[in-house]
């Protein structure tokens, strides 16, 4: 017999829980997560890959590194990192300021940028920050970095990317302490250009506006710019310098490069300052380019990502590398859809240097030097606005921008950062303690309750005065507020009711101590201090402290769900002490 067909309820029918996922393998969750690639990845990676070929070798060569190393930064980590960000259109390679930094770090300490144990173990260490700042979940850590500083640090790493090819664009090596003398003294000394490598730059630069202006060639003008300048200096017999000049390329994958372990403790801190350039650029790359299939991005695991993508990367011949706004804007330009469009961009390049590797070294230097002129002077002139923003703001914001563009210009960059990093904390203790404030409570005819910033100066005998205490509790901000407290010496039986609904569950030790010393002061002269809109967790330090027993627990109302819950009978008890004890 079979079993009868169920009969209808009515009910509807409850959907079948998904089934657990049992399966372990590394691999196949990998699998999972990466999926199939697309037509316009691959097309996107093949773009990416090969505008990675200039601007790679470039920022290797500005900051003093072999230019192989630019172009191999752009293969493995490329790979790796796209592969494990959860942001999933990040590309994780070399950028200016990472290239940068990690030559001020590597020449701070004495150590031969071109020896390629020492940029294994550089880059190996600055993965390992990565990693770890990524499973401590310090993510939110950048958050912290204002605006204004990030301002001027990008626009001094953009001032530093332009003097730093001046000699390649113009054949003539400003002198000078700093990157802005040394601006100075190439303006100065036009005289001394040498003619055939500022046509050639120049000739660089033209060719880019150029293709510019037609729209589909927008996302690889700058590989257009260089294949069609070098190609013309190259049979035109123009003498000027060659990559090969400067380094061969060999035609073959990046070999296992070992790390040097001796210098390793002397690079210790350098490593977390490049890291942090790292993780700073990439978090602007998350709210700029959203993930297509609508996944949130995750900080924390585009941190590990970045570090497992440059300890894998430092045993290829790779320097340190991150997210790169460029090389992730070209992706996006030229239609990528998923991770895959890095995969294919490391992959393709790979092939390249392997099969093309003898016709990169041919490249022109004073053309390479004419992309980055056009790379810095589009950071420059992209940042513009936020740096009219910086100013309109405040002076303050504005200070902290200026010191860190001199800073950037003049300092070593891992000192730089240090710097950025104080200022922005300076600059949000500073706002958050003017947000610190006192609110007059007022109770209209109509029963609803208004504020007003004009605080009274003394309490009157009884009455009940209603003040709102928001902000932070940072302790610079408690000389102000106890400032403003209205005195109590001159009257008797007055209630003071302080409303703390916007002040953290545990405050600072400073605001216990001037609740207890307001509590203890106000008794002494016949008054009273209630506290409304006190969480469990303050409730609990309240009573630790002693402040509960110098108030009375009749003077600690509980926080509600309502907004002002609490207030009216609170203030109704306040009255009827007052009333009792004036």
């Amino acid at each position: 017999m079979t079993d009868p067909a169920p009969v209808p309820t009515g009910e509807p029918t409850p959907a079948p829980e998904p089934a657990p996922d049992t399966d372990r393998s590394p691999l196949r969750r990998l699998g999972r997560r990466v999926g199939r690639p697309k037509r316009s990845d691959v097309v996107s990676g093949m773009v990416t890959g090969l505008f990675s070929i200039p601007e790679g070798m470039a920022y290797a060569s500005i900051a003093g590194f072999n230019p192989v190393a630019g172009l191999y930064a752009g293969v493995v980590p490329a790979i790796v990192g796209s592969l494990t960000a959860r942001t999933v259109l990040m590309i994780t390679t070399l950028t200016s300021a990472i290239a940068l930094t990690s030559q001020s770090v590597l020449a701070g300490v004495g150590l031969d940028p071109t020896d390629p144990a020492n940029v294994a173990t550089l880059t190996i260490m600055v993965g390992l920050a990565m990693l770890l700042l990524g499973v401590l979940r310090l993510g939110a850590v950048m958050s912290f970095v204002s605006n204004a500083v990030m301002v001027g640090f990008s626009t001094g790493i953009a001032l530093q990317i332009i003097t730093g090819v001046l000699e390649d664009a113009t054949g003539y090596d400003p002198q000078g302490h700093n990157r802005l003398v040394q601006l100075g003294d190439w303006v100065v000394h036009v005289g001394s250009w040498d003619l055939p490598s500022t046509l050639v730059a120049a000739a660089t630069v033209a060719v880019w506006v150029l293709a510019r202006s037609v729209r589909r060639l927008v996302p690889v003008a700058l590989l257009v710019a260089m294949v069609v300048v070098s190609v013309v200096v190259v049979v035109a017999g123009v003498e000027v310098e060659q990559v090969a000049d400067i380094a061969a390329i060999p035609a073959a994958l990046p070999g296992l490069s070992l790390p040097d372990l001796s210098v390793a403790p002397s690079l210790v801190g350098g490593a977390f300052a490049v890291a942090l350039v790292g993780l700073a650029q990439a978090a602007s790359i998350a709210p700029s380019m959203p993930n297509p299939d609508g996944s949130r991005s995750d900080a924390n695991a585009d941190f590990r990502s970045q570090g497992w993508a440059n300890v894998a990367g430092g045993l290829f011949q790779a320097l340190p590398s991150g997210g790169s706004m460029s090389r992730t804007g070209v992706a996006a330009e030229a239609g990528a859809r998923t991770r895959w469009a890095g995969v294919v961009s490391g992959v393709f390049l790979a092939l390249v240097v392997v099969l093309l590797g003898g016709v990169a070294e041919l490249i022109p230097m004073p053309v390479i030097g004419g992309l980055i002129l056009v790379v810095g002077g589009e950071l420059v002139w992209g940042k513009r606005r936020e740096i009219l923003l910086v100013l309109r703001t405040s002076p303050l914001s504005s200070a902290a921008m200026i010191l860190t563009f001199l800073a950037t210009t003049q300092l070593p960059l891992q000192q730089a950062i240090v710097l950025g990093a104080v200022l922005s904390l300076l600059l949000y203790c500073v706002q958050a303690a003017r947000q610190s404030r006192l609110l007059l409570l007022r109770r209209g005819a109509d029963g609803r309750w208004s504020t007003s910033t004009e605080i009274p100066t003394a309490l009157r005998s009884g009455e009940v005065t209603v003040l709102d205490f928001s902000g932070t509790s940072f302790f610079a901000a408690l000389p102000r507020i106890e400032n403003d407290l209205p005195r109590g010496d001159d009257a008797r039986g007055a209630v003071l009711v302080l409303v703390l609904r916007t002040l953290p569950d545990i405050p600072s030790s400073a605001v216990m101590d001037l609740l207890h010393r307001t509590a203890a002061r106000l008794r002494e002269q016949g008054n009273r201090l209630v506290l409304v809109g006190v969480s469990p967790a303050m409730r609990a330090l309240l009573e630790r402290t002693g402040t509960v027993a110098a108030l009375g627990q009749d003077a600690i109302v509980d926080a509600t769900p309502e907004v002002l819950g609490g207030l009216e009978s609170a203030v109704a008890d306040a009255e009827r002490w007052a009333a009792a004890h004036s």
